[in-house]
């Protein structure tokens, strides 16, 4: 394979790009992480998710702008390098998106793994080598094909979490009265630290910039629709989940979707198990997606990451890069435990929320042409804020 290319070609369109963000959001936690969500917080899950999307709108909203301004590949690292003219603080930047994307990627194709084996009784680890192999060659073969793949699966998801919508809301469903329903600000805030994990794929969406056909406008509406229409389906999940099966019981569900199905319809919920599954094979390939372009757009400029930057000539696709990623992935899913996964990878991106934020601060305070889509300067400093206290309440909140 001749891969002594190193440009990306404008491929990608609007529709593609949302069914992007919200396939890698949804394939990102809520069919794994509603029963976590919902052991914190309780019947008060709903506002955990609500709280979360809430913290990831105003950074959403930066990214857009810094997309628009900056529309390349290894978003973060090119944000931080334009902001602050330093290239060792980029770096840093584009290894910890890396970091978290590989881990997140590695805790959902454990949870959709632990679906799967409710299906199937075949060994855990060589389902988890097998799965992130195939998808790791879906990532290789090219980004168009990769994309079409993942706006199938992201119908797929959708229509499985809207059927748990219809079924928990129904007159026939007898919602759940038993238990603790005090409001307690300290565990609904730890909830909607870790559900912010489910949120994770608005930041992926920058780093197809170079890739998205006219990104100074397509990116930042695509990124709105996206967290938009996610933050809707997980507060109605969320819902109707607590509303069904307690909490408690959830929490302590591998399969939480699953569960609220069957309770409330008494049938058996193996297609659901089926769809989270492939929820989960969203979430994996998102990420590698995202994590190689990363560190092609790293690879341009630092000497020692070179053999990244290397594009397939007839795939288009950073091959070597993809390959790595989805190798580091197949690892952290055999080696850490769901919740320390969703822990590490919130707590990361968070910081690096607070970093985009202070660094569209910084670009707006310089003499820039304006960009396609600018947002107040409140927005930044919202973002700035709202990340710094759910890094804090993520780190100490437990």
């Amino acid at each position: 394979m001749d891969t002594s290319n190193t440009a990306l070609k404008r491929r990608i369109g609007p529709v593609l790009l949302i069914f992007y963000g919200v396939g890698v959001m949804v394939g990102a936690g809520i069919y794994v992480l509603t029963g976590t969500i919902a052991g914190e917080a309780g019947v008060w899950a709903p506002v955990a998710f609500l709280l979360a999307g809430l913290i990831a709108g105003p950074t959403a909203l930066s990214y857009g702008e810094l997309s628009a301004r900056i529309p390349e590949s290894g978003g973060e690292a090119a944000y931080v390098r334009e902001a602050l003219g330093a290239e060792w603080p980029a770096v840093v930047i584009g290894l910890l998106i890396v970091s978290a994307g590989t881990v997140s990627a590695g805790a959902v194709l454990q949870g959709g793994v632990g679906y799967l084996t409710g299906l199937v009784e075949i060994d855990r680890t060589l389902l988890i080598v097998v799965i992130g192999s195939m998808l790791t060659l879906i990532a290789v073969l090219g980004v168009i094909g990769s994309l079409r793949f993942v706006a199938i699966l992201t119908l797929i998801e959708i229509a499985g979490l809207v059927l748990i919508i219809a079924v928990g809301i129904a007159p026939v469903s007898e919602p759940v009265v038993s238990g603790d329903h005090s409001f307690d600000m300290r565990a609904v805030a730890f909830g909607a630290s870790l559900a912010f994990f489910a949120f994770i794929g608005f930041e992926d969406m920058v780093n197809l910039a170079e890739e998205t056909v006219n990104p100074g406008r397509t990116m930042p509406k695509a990124i709105i629709w996206a967290l938009a229409i996610t933050t809707l389906l997980y507060a109605l999940v969320a819902f109707v989940s607590v509303r069904v099966v307690a909490p408690v019981q959830l929490a302590s569900s591998y399969q939480p979707l699953a569960l609220v199905f069957e309770t409330a319809t008494g049938r058996p919920a193996w297609f659901l198990s089926l769809v989270a599954v492939m929820a989960a094979l969203n979430g994996v390939l998102a990420q590698i997606i995202m994590a190689s372009r990363v560190l092609f757009g790293l690879a341009r400029r630092i000497t020692y990451l070179r053999v990244f930057g290397q594009v397939s000539e007839t795939r288009g696709t950073p091959v070597v890069a993809s390959v790595l990623i989805g190798g580091l992935v197949i690892l952290a899913a055999l080696t850490l435990d769901l919740q320390t996964l969703a822990e590490t990878t919130s707590m990361l991106l968070l910081f690096v929320f607070c970093v985009m934020n202070a660094a569209l601060l910084i670009l707006k305070s310089q003499d820039r042409p304006a960009p396609e889509f600018e947002v107040h300067r409140l927005v930044p400093v919202a973002g700035l804020i709202l990340s710094g206290l759910a890094l804090v309440i993520a780190l100490f909140g437990s």
